[in-house]
């Protein structure tokens, strides 16, 4: 929890996107289809715009802030609040002023421009309530919690806040060089990209067609054991190549990478280095990898933490009962 210097209040900071309105060639203009703004996931998927040379898009806001609160109290004075929309992965930031409602100053409303030229990926959009406390101008006193913070996705066919993997089917043994080197692996994960995607091989003897299959119970047994082992083979390496590619700042300190990269980290990091907050977790493991002790120590809490997020303990767990059930049928 972060402490500040000055009082803050309590109540909660919250956003909604109310519409989203597209500018393509010749300033012409639409809205986006309401399928492709969800208000439970917090997410807007430009990628279902119905035109694809949009050239910016604006997105219209309503926040809601704690006004009682901030009116009984009396600390705080010369209320504004903005929108703050940004993306890490091009340091793009813009701000928009939001004014009061109708209502009084609880319902702030406004509208904010994304630039497409200016953003690659997903882009976050947070409110900050500011103020004037104790004489001091420009304090926040109030912000949307990290969660609650909407995603603008430029590319998602769909509003939805978790990204699946890609996951396709190739001939290692007709691939390129690399691939033709791992032709006996059922499968490698390439990472180069923007998303992290899983390559099944298809010469496999059996794997494709188990991956696909909805046959029997066994094959379902074995079907549920294997996809758990790639999603724990996909954690493990998607965390290696996150803690490989870090950005340090001059004084060393390891910086969390903007993209899927510094997601897997923060999801992982509390099963690595229990009981630290993210920072120092960060900080510690990057010591440990480049060489300063313990990386061979953290492997196993990478490979505990990596299982349980691929589900392997339940995966395991269903599948000796639906085995010693399927026996118990069998020698009925």
């Amino acid at each position: 929890m972060r402490v500040y210097p000055y009082p803050r209040p309590n109540g909660a900071v919250t956003a909604r996107v109310t519409a989203v309105r597209l500018r393509g060639p010749g300033d012409a203009r639409e809205q986006l289809d309401a399928k492709g703004c969800s208000v439970v996931e917090r997410v807007v998927a430009l990628g279902m715009a119905e035109r694809h040379d949009w050239q910016s898009a604006r997105l219209v806001l309503t926040a809601t802030v704690p006004a009682r609160e901030i009116e009984a109290k009396g600390d705080w004075t010369d209320i504004a609040v903005v929108a703050v929309l940004t993306e890490g992965a091009t340091n793009a930031r813009t701000v928009a002023r939001l004014f009061p409602g109708p209502q009084g100053g609880k319902d702030w409303t406004g509208e904010i421009e994304l630039d497409r030229d200016d953003h690659l990926d997903r882009a976050s959009l947070a409110v900050h309530v500011v103020a004037t406390v104790g004489g001091v101008e420009g304090r926040i006193i109030g912000s949307t919690d990290q969660d609650q913070e909407w995603m603008i996705d430029l590319t998602a066919d769909a509003p939805v806040r978790d990204r699946e993997l890609d996951v396709s089917k190739v001939s290692f043994a007709r691939g390129g060089d690399r691939l033709r080197s791992f032709q006996g692996a059922p499968w490698v994960l390439d990472t180069a990209g923007r998303m992290p995607a899983v390559r099944l091989n298809s010469d496999f003897e059996g794997l494709v067609a188990l991956v696909e299959s909805q046959g029997s119970t066994m094959k379902s047994i074995m079907r549920e054991v294997l996809l758990a082992q790639m999603r724990s083979d996909v954690w493990a390496a998607v965390f290696h190549t996150a803690i490989g590619d870090l950005e340090i700042e001059d004084d060393g300190t390891p910086l969390f990478p903007p993209d899927w990269r510094g997601a897997v980290l923060r999801e992982m990091l509390p099963d690595i280095v229990p009981g630290r907050p993210e920072d120092d977790a960060l900080r510690e493991v990057h010591t440990r990898r480049t060489g300063e002790g313990g990386w061979a120590d953290l492997q196993p809490r990478i490979q505990y933490a990596a299982a349980r997020r691929a589900e392997i303990p339940q995966a395991l767990t269903d599948a000796f009962r639906d085995i010693e059930r399927l026996d118990q049928e069998t020698n009925a």
